[in-house]
């Protein structure tokens, strides 16, 4: 089961990247044209805007899975095996808890633009649109997130190992 989140999370990943990299060929084409006269892409902060939402939710799983996210070791490494295990357990129960909560806060903002019927300035493509990619990879994030702090209080109570860093079983 492992495997599969983590399949999951490395596949929204990689989706995330090529958003992030289409982000930055149209900023890079909208400062040339700039810069040559040409003029800059018509709504490119809008669209660097909504994208750049969705690629941060895009990568949080993955980076949790596999246990990217800065930590710093000099109080944890003078734990004990034991308690390491606890204390990695409680910190992916609170950031398993924080995902849901972004998550449905997420959909409260998708609602209420939905509802309103906002556009954006230049574009004039629906708001409600960025939050609604946003949304869909942040409810990845707080299904991966619920796993993996399960994932880690079964290591805890049990102490054995089932997901070493890098999210391999």
């Amino acid at each position: 089961m492992n495997s599969f989140f983590l399949g999951l999370s490395k596949a929204l990943a990689i989706v995330g990247g090529i958003v992030l990299s289409l982000l930055i060929l149209i900023v890079v084409v909208s400062i040339t044209g700039r810069e040559l006269g040409l003029g800059a892409v018509t709504g490119d902060y809008e669209i660097v805007e909504a994208g750049m939402a969705f690629c941060i939710f895009a990568f949080l799983p993955y980076a949790h899975m596999t246990g990217a996210h800065a930590t710093v070791d000099i109080f944890t490494n003078t734990l004990g095996d034991n308690a390491h295990r606890w204390l990695v357990a409680v910190i992916d129960v609170v950031f398993a808890v924080v995902l849901v909560i972004i998550a449905i806060q997420l959909f409260g903002g998708l609602e209420s633009k939905y509802r309103s019927g906002q556009t954006t300035l230049l574009l004039q493509f629906p708001v409600w649109w960025g939050y609604a990619i946003s949304f869909v990879a942040a409810v990845i994030g707080a299904i991966v997130g619920v796993w993996h702090a399960i994932v880690r209080v079964t290591e805890a109570v049990t102490g054995r190992t089932i997901a070493v860093e890098g999210g391999e079983t």
